[in-house]
């Protein structure tokens, strides 16, 4: 009888062992690696490849499984669309890893093509633009930036992308094209944000102008929707002054669409941005409820934490990422929201950053409360002082901040390899429920 029991309390034991593993989503046992070259391990021996994977610190996460739903109905059945944004600093704004994750996105499972999403003229601001595409023109812009023409000093509401560029001509001309990518998402449906109220211009698009179906302008969002009757992938706007002395025209960001099915993977950077600066914008919210989110990763605290030890506070920090989280859920109520922990990074180069910690105990605590995941880039990194060898493995540069093209290059593999994993981690619990 004894042994009867104790072969029975066994099986149970092993039974309870296996749907924990499932059962609950902090549980999960993830490989180091899913689809990434498994060499990598001896090239970069320093990498904790076991922590690079989504972490969740609850039972459940609800947003998740909608996200993985849709994820999953979009593969399989070629039909519908995510949208996906990608939030940060200068690691952002340069848009090499992040592109590196849309051209996956897009090109990985065949007639997903998707949308481009958000872009934003960089190029006519004169500060620097995501190699994947350009903006051109003629004329003489001022460049405004969040980060450095503060929007209270000068009474200016910024948008979600946080920059602005304006000009005063009473013709104008602004051209945009695909560079140096392998996805090109044609567009049928163009949305431009600009000034508040009545457009004092009208719009002209040069040989394309025989392809508009429709024009129709949102005076409450400053926006104008541009209809083409066949994909267009380069833009040839003319801007007019409909009278003389109008205000200058202000442009705030492209928002690029088609009715094909996939994935938009938007990027969200400014220089030397943090969560402060995007709280600051006054019209972030109302843009991104436009064109709401399906996922957002949060990869903003890089700034926020490089000060001295005693001046971090991160209450502060806590409080900021929560509003902007909130934001994207106010946006959508089932938005999947990934919290990425900032990399490894010194003090003017010379003093170990403990602040990256902090804000990751901050970050976990949020993914606890609001049950979403955490990418623990400090983690796998290294933690503190990483970065270091990281430079001397050419994959960061001398300020110890910033990464080499070779690094971002990557940090993407890495972040895709997360992704997948997670996706695996939900249809294996889907599997053994």
């Amino acid at each position: 009888m004894k042994l009867v029991l104790i072969i029975s309390t066994i099986i149970l034991s092993f039974l309870a062992m296996g749907q924990s593993e499932y059962d609950s989503l902090s549980n999960y046992i993830f490989p180091d690696f899913r689809d990434m070259d498994t060499s990598l391990r001896s090239t970069y021996p320093f990498v904790d490849y076991s922590k690079n994977n989504y972490e969740f610190f609850s039972k459940e996460s609800p947003n998740f499984n909608v996200f993985n739903d849709k994820l999953k109905s979009l593969i399989e059945t070629k039909k519908g669309k995510l949208n996906m944004y990608h939030i940060g600093g200068s690691h952002l704004q340069a848009d090499i890893y992040t592109h590196d994750i849309r051209t996956y996105l897009q090109d990985r499972w065949g007639g997903l093509t998707g949308e481009r999403g958000w872009v934003f003229p960089f190029d006519l601001a004169k500060t620097n633009n995501p190699g994947n595409y350009e903006f051109s023109s003629p004329n003489q812009w001022r460049g405004l930036r969040s980060v450095v023409h503060k929007p209270k000093k000068i009474d200016f509401d910024y948008g979600i992308l946080g920059c602005a560029v304006t000009c005063s001509d009473s013709a104008i001309i602004v051209k945009f094209k695909h560079d140096r990518t392998t996805v090109k998402p044609p567009m049928d449906h163009l949305r431009i944000f600009h000034n508040i109220g009545e457009l004092p211009y009208s719009l002209h698009f040069g040989a394309d102008e025989i392809l508009i179906e429709k024009v129709t302008t949102n005076l409450a969002l400053g926006a104008t929707d541009i209809y083409f009757t066949d994909p267009v992938d380069t833009i040839n706007i003319q801007f007019c002054q409909k009278q003389k002395n109008v205000p200058e025209l202000e442009l705030y960001g492209f928002l690029m669409m088609n009715d094909a099915p996939g994935i938009s993977y938007t990027a969200i950077g400014i220089n030397g941005a943090g969560l402060y600066t995007y709280l600051g914008n006054v019209r972030f919210e109302e843009q991104l409820k436009s064109y709401p989110p399906d996922f957002f990763a949060y990869s903003v605290g890089t700034n926020d934490g490089n000060v001295p030890y005693a001046d971090f506070k991160p209450e502060v920090y806590k409080a900021n990422l929560e509003k902007m989280m909130q934001m994207a859920l106010r946006a959508n109520p089932d938005c999947a929201l990934l919290l990425t922990v900032p990399n490894d990074s010194y003090y003017h180069r010379r003093y170990l950053n403990k602040n990256i910690a902090r804000e990751r105990t901050v970050i976990i605590e949020l993914a606890e409360e609001y049950n979403m995941a955490v990418w623990d880039l400090y983690g796998l990194m290294g933690e503190l002082g990483s970065s270091k060898t990281w430079r001397n493995n050419k994959l960061m540069r001398s300020d110890m901040i910033h990464f080499t093209f070779a690094g971002y290059h990557f940090k993407g593999e890495l972040y895709i390899d997360a992704l997948l994993k997670f996706m695996d981690q939900f249809e294996d619990r889907k599997q053994n429920m």
